[in-house]
């Protein structure tokens, strides 16, 4: 459409099945690329992509044409797939679920970058549980701890 312009940002946070530790050292950095990878395929840009044995996060750019839930969908399914091709001892490997999806102002990408790049720093003290309540409680989130984490 002529005229119409978008600066669309996304923290996307998900974690692995029952947070089980499927993401180690060993293959981290392939799925960050791969991840990276699956953004450029549907018309998205990864800024930055990371995260520790449970769980990812994925700061991406995208066009208006694309729903936080097309993203989630394409970013988890996609990957998953790749995983259990490339790594065959992974055949159990699943995402959660759910996701969480967060719109960035672009003011504060900066730092979301690097609050990505340093996770092995921030898990030292929190769980994935505790960032992720944390993330919810600072976006106004409600929700049911129920369902929080299946």
């Amino acid at each position: 459409m002529a005229n119409t312009y978008t600066s669309l940002h996304y923290h996307v946070i998900f974690s692995t099945k029952n947070r089980e530790p499927w993401l180690v050292p060993d293959i981290e950095e392939r799925v960050w690329a791969y991840v990276g990878g699956i953004a450029r395929a549907h018309k998205m840009m990864a800024l930055q992509v990371g995260g520790i044995e449970d769980h990812i996060h994925a700061l991406v750019t995208a066009p208006a044409t694309l729903a936080p839930s097309q993203i989630a969908q394409f970013l988890k399914g996609d990957s998953s797939k790749w995983i259990h091709d490339e790594f065959p001892a992974l055949r159990n490997f699943g995402w959660q679920d759910g996701y969480g999806a967060f719109t960035a102002s672009k003011s504060n990408l900066p730092a979301i970058v690097r609050y990505i790049q340093t996770q092995r720093e921030h898990h030292r003290n929190r769980t994935f549980q505790e960032e992720y309540r944390e993330f919810l409680q600072q976006h106004g989130i409600q929700y049911d701890e129920r369902y929080l984490w299946g």
